[in-house]
């Protein structure tokens, strides 16, 4: 059993990561688009490559934001029924939910998302737009890295569900709260 509080709070420890990663890319967007709307309008200065980083920062945003709304419970799901289950019933759900549907579908986009990045990549492909961000490859490839993560933040659903059937832990604990910190 301790070897999977251990690997538990590893694997909890990489999703977080991924919360302060994509924390840190919505703030860098918010200044990207402070600054773009003041080169604008202040002094009619538009900047395509300061638009197209938007997006590229909204990606991230998005993108690992997924693993760490996975560890903290902040994902989407009938909550009308699980609310009022038990915790090992909790557990199971998310157990089966996590081998069936998380990792694989991490799987699927791993494999899809590396033949795209790497396209991209071989293509040289960049923006078509005077002005743009010219490694397009570059925000494409958090395509199959963010995969990696889902699949880590998967794992980590089942051995948090392990723990909670053993007794180690409940769900109302620090799981759902994880937060930030």
């Amino acid at each position: 059993m301790r070897w999977i509080i251990k690997l538990d709070e590893g694997l909890a420890r990489l999703s977080t990561f991924c919360g302060w990663v994509a924390c840190v890319a919505m703030i860098l967007m918010a200044a990207n688009v402070f600054y773009d709307v003041v080169a604008r309008y202040a002094f009619n200065n538009v900047s395509i490559g300061m638009q197209e980083m938007e997006w590229h920062l909204y990606s991230v945003v998005f993108l690992l934001g997924i693993p760490y709304a996975l560890r903290t419970d902040g994902h989407v799901r009938v909550d009308v029924f699980y609310t009022k289950w038990s915790n090992k019933a909790k557990a199971w759900v998310n157990l089966v939910g996590a081998l069936i549907f998380v990792i694989p579908f991490a799987y699927l986009i791993g494999i899809y998302g590396y033949d795209f990045a790497l396209d991209s990549y071989n293509m040289g492909e960049g923006s078509g737009d005077p002005g743009g961000l010219p490694h397009r490859w570059i925000i494409k490839s958090v395509i199959p890295i963010t995969a990696v993560f889902i699949a880590i933040a998967g794992l980590n659903m089942v051995t948090y569900a392990l723990r909670v059937m053993a007794g180690d832990k409940e769900y109302e604990g620090e799981h759902s709260a994880g937060g930030l910190s």
